[in-house]
This record gives C-alpha cells, structure tokens and sequence, in this order.
C-alpha cells in the first residue's frame, strides 16, 4: 500500500486511523524488516540485496533446492518480491516493506499502544529456532520480536492495541 512518498492522502496512515475507530482488541504487525519504500532506487536495491541475500542463505541451510516447497517460495513469493522492489517505480511498486520503527511511529500516531511482547512465546519460538540452525536468530527490541539469520533481521513481530 502506498505511503505519503507516492500519494498526499496517504492510504496507510488513514488505514490505520480506520482500524483504530474500530476498536480492535489486538492488531498484530508482522513486515519483512527491510526498508524499501521510499529509498531512491540505489539505496533499495543494495538494501533489497542485503535482506534477499540473508533470506536466501537461511532457506538454503534448512531446504534442500529440489524441494517443491522451497521451489514454489522461491518462484511465487521471493522471486516476485524482488522483482517488484527492484524492477517497478510509482504505484506499480507494490512491495513497500518499512522497518518496524517506522511502523510504531506510524501505529503510535493511529492513537495505538503497544503490547508487550509475552515471554512465555518468546521462549517457546527459541525452543523451535534451536530444532532448525543456529544462526537463526530471536531478539526481543523494542516491544517486538526480531527474527533474523545471523546478524540480520529478517521479520518484526508486534502487538498493539
């Protein structure tokens, strides 16, 4: 959805005012943590690479390549994303992930409060990152849970009411 860097009405802040008057007991923010919205377009394509590498070396440790489910992630999912990051300017770029500090400011704005963060599932996702590799990482930053490869952060989780 685009933001203020493409329409003066800007889709994503009045979103979120909608979702606010709805009196929701819980919204759950879950974005790619990469910042491709409204970077020129060298800034989001070395940005784009970054997060694609990591994303990529951390299916790689767990999926063998001739896996069928890997195969279609990468096609239908990843393979687009990129494409529409890097290839597509304007409206006609629909991938616009922002990172998760962007995202509280916007929710806080919206007249949201975050929740914190509970650790009984922060240590139940840990259990389960161990049965995978270790170089998948959780850390808890900010009220949101950051799951990363290695030194990167790949996906922001967050709760807000």
């Amino acid at each position: 959805m685009p933001d203020e860097s493409v329409d003066v009405n800007n889709p994503r802040d009045e979103r979120l005012r909608l979702v606010k008057s709805l009196s929701p007991k819980v919204v759950t923010l879950i974005e790619q943590e990469s910042n491709t919205n409204t970077s020129a377009f060298v800034p989001r394509f070395l940005e784009a690479l970054d997060y694609y590498s990591a994303m990529f070396e951390s299916i790689d440790a767990i999926l063998a390549r001739d896996r069928k489910d890997r195969i279609n992630v990468e096609q239908h999912c990843l393979a687009r994303d990129i494409v529409n990051v890097i290839a597509c300017e304007g409206t006609e770029r629909v991938e616009r992930h922002e990172l998760f500090r962007k995202w509280r400011s916007r929710l806080t704005m919206a007249g949201f409060t975050q929740y914190p963060m509970s650790t009984y599932v922060n240590s139940v996702i840990r259990d389960l990152l161990k049965c995978y590799w270790e170089h998948y990482t959780l850390v808890e930053k900010d009220g949101a849970m950051l799951l990363g490869w290695k030194d990167r952060n790949l996906i922001s989780a967050s709760a807000w009411h």
